[in-house]
């Protein structure tokens, strides 16, 4: 760790006080996590955990999951420009996040690639969940960064106290003349229960603080690039726009609930162009089915039997120049059961099984040229975790085992049995200090396109090459929390060490195939070692309000054992937050500094240290004729600066939003 990153790291976790009361402070302390069926507490999680929700939520939304969360702590955003934002955690992205919608899995293929937008809307979420340690394996074995979770209650779970209700939200962002509206309706009576909901966005292009394209350091990379266009202030060809509706529902009693829902999905969103002339713009549709029901006290032994099934239908065309190219397809059928048990002597916990069934596919449609083969994945995984308390000390822990085959077409069956594994315990010392240590070690099969990918990929320029050697992954995660409590102090500090064997990644040979950069699949041993540190201490309280200030930093390093340096790692970060909260009217003024990102990797590009200044303000009107409204308003890079995101692949040809400011309200009745 250099003299820098010792520095921040010192100021920003021990030596100054901390807030009393700060807004900012995502850790709720008598939250309950909904996505761990325990129902354990944000505030003695055994594992770090993020929850977002309610007025916190609606000011953080964006217009992709990763936006929403990249300013959380250990969690950035792998933009590709603005149509598509996947979350990054700790480093981890892609197939290492996984994204799951109430629980079961979105079925898109945002985790395939990273041009590929994520089917789970965040502008609908009433609530988003950041999972770690034993509580990730119910969801996935190869989470190493972690699960998201955003729930959206399409399938009511219990009686509405309204036989109507529902709330309405409208946005603008002067960024790039995004409008969006979302509205949701639900109620019920007797024992039905139901849900309605929709929304409807649409942008311009991009407003940036500079030049789209990063000519010489594109060039480095891609020699034969011949850079004829290069817009200046705007992204050419961002425009998007996007519409969903879903409907669910539930009949409600008191042996448990029942429900169903559909959700048809609409977004068309276009790519930074190279400034070679041409263009490509992605034509993404999803129709999704669900079914979940939970059963009180079903067995006398069981506590509750939860059953969720999926099903999704996914497409999307890439439209190179206005004529269609990479075509993929993706129908997945899924399957989770859950039980819980009652306690057996200090257990108390959960049995599950949950089974993926998924016929996967990649075809240019312009040359009929196979990208990835038809492949026809089977997954059966069986799980486990269990909670006990000692004394002083709450633990976790978890199993999970999966059985995973692939028939792709024209090559044999790949078949993969990744176990993983977590313990982790929560130490309450007294009532101003506490510790959490979790260690985990999770195994990820490799993803088809990571084996079979053959193939000129249009809206990545590249041309993919899989490896069908690769084998499984093997991560050993070692987690080490602190957290101070007091009237006058705040602090949290969280330590981790990953040690990733066998690691798969993408990275650029520096061949080129056809002018097109090749863009492989290796595998390689590698460490992860960071930190996320945060404290907020109290500068006012009185009849003016509260003012509360938040330091903050995280970090993480990625390096394979070689030497050289895993890519697309974020970069350190570190910066404050003033809070001002009076009533209902509440307030925030945040500055990040990103350090420059030098640890690039082979055949990437270093990216500049930035500074990122935004204010925030909302203020809540309650029982306005029976409705409660927000009104928010939100200000964003400030200082207009060109930011080139090291997590992006398109770093080199789409900087992040320049200024811009937006507004909106919620109404709820």
């Amino acid at each position: 760790m250099n003299k820098k990153v010792a520095l921040v790291f010192l100021l920003s976790s021990g030596i100054a006080p901390t807030a009393y009361a700060a807004e900012e402070n995502v850790l709720e302390l008598d939250d309950v996590i909904v996505s761990e069926p325990l129902k354990e507490e944000a505030s003695e999680a055994v594992a770090p955990v993020t929850v977002l929700s309610d007025e916190e939520l609606r000011l953080k939304v964006g217009h992709s999951i990763g936006e929403t969360l990249k300013n959380e702590l250990g969690i950035t955003s792998q933009s590709f420009g603005p149509g598509v934002g996947t979350p990054v955690i700790r480093g981890q992205s892609g197939a290492r996040v996984k994204v799951v919608n109430n629980g079961i899995g979105s079925s898109d293929v945002s985790s395939i690639s990273p041009d590929h937008a994520a089917s789970v809307e965040p502008l609908l979420a009433e609530r988003i969940e950041v999972l770690r340690g034993p509580g990730s394996l119910l969801y996935s074995s190869g989470a190493i960064g972690g699960v998201v979770n955003v729930i959206d209650n399409r399938i009511p779970n219990m009686l509405p106290e309204k036989i109507i209700g529902g709330a309405l939200e409208q946005r603008f962002d002067s960024a790039a003349d995004e409008s969006s509206t979302v509205m949701k309706i639900e109620g019920g009576k007797s024992n039905l229960a139901y849900h309605l909901d929709g929304f409807y966005r649409d942008r311009n292009k991009l407003a940036i603080g500079g030049s789209a394209i990063d000519v010489k350091a594109a060039q480095d990379t891609d020699p034969t690039l011949n850079v004829v266009q290069n817009s200046k202030g705007l992204i050419d060809n961002t425009s998007a726009h996007a519409i969903s509706g879903s409907a669910g529902v539930s009949l409600v009693g008191d042996p448990g609930f029942a429900g169903i829902s559909i959700n048809r999905l609409e977004n068309n969103y276009g790519i930074a162009p190279d400034g070679s002339g041409s263009t490509t713009r992605i034509d993404l549709k999803q129709s999704k089915y669900d079914f979940k029901s939970e059963l009180k006290k079903p067995f006398y032994f069981a506590e509750s039997l939860r059953a969720k099934l999926g099903y999704t239908d996914y497409q999307h065309v890439e439209i190179a120049d206005g004529q269609p190219g990479a075509f993929f397809t993706n129908k997945t059928y899924e399957s989770r059961l859950e039980l819980s048990h009652n306690p057996i002597g200090i257990f108390r916990g959960l049995l599950g099984f949950q089974a993926v069934a998924s016929d996967f596919a990649a075809i240019d449609k312009s040359t009929n040229d196979v990208i990835v083969p038809q492949t026809q994945t089977h997954s059966y995984g069986v799980f486990a975790m269990e909670s006990f308390t000692l004394g002083a000390f709450a633990s976790q822990l978890g199993l999970r085992i999966d059985d995973i085959t692939l028939d792709p077409q024209g090559h044999s069956s790949l078949g993969y049995n990744p176990v993983s594994a977590s313990a982790s315990s929560f130490w309450q010392l007294n009532d101003s200090n506490s510790f959490n240590l979790a260690m985990t070690r999770s195994q990820r099969a490799p993803q088809v396109q990571e084996l079979l990918a053959n193939g000129y990929h249009d809206a990545t320029r590249s041309f993919e090459l899989g490896n069908i050697n690769l084998h499984e992954e093997t991560s050993y995660n070692l987690d080490l929390g602190y957290k101070f409590k007091a009237d006058w102090v705040k602090a949290q500090l969280d330590l981790f060490h990953n040690w990733a064997g066998d690691y798969i990644y993408q990275q650029r040979n520096g061949a080129f195939i056809n002018s097109a950069p090749v863009l492989e699949s290796r595998q390689a041993d590698a460490i992860f070692m960071g930190y996320e540190s945060k404290l907020v201490f109290p500068l006012l309280g009185n009849r003016n309000g509260l003012v509360d200030l938040t330091l903050f930093s995280d970090f993480t390093r990625g390096q394979f054992v070689n030497g050289a340096d895993v890519p697309r790692m974020p970069p350190l970060r570190f910066g404050f937050q003033v809070d001002h909260s009076k009533g209902l009217w509440n307030s925030n003024l945040r500055l990040t500094r990103g350090e420059a990102q030098t640890h690039a990797g082979n055949n990437d590009t270093v990216t500049a240290g930035y500074l990122l200044l935004s204010l925030g303000t909302q203020y809540q009107i309650l029982n306005l004729k029976g409705a409660d409204v927000m009104v928010f308003a939100k200000a964003n890079n400030l200082s207009n600066e060109n930011i080139r995101n090291s997590t992006s692949y398109l770093r080199n040809y789409a900087p992040e939003p320049g200024r811009g400011i937006e507004i909106g309200f919620r109404l709820s009745y």
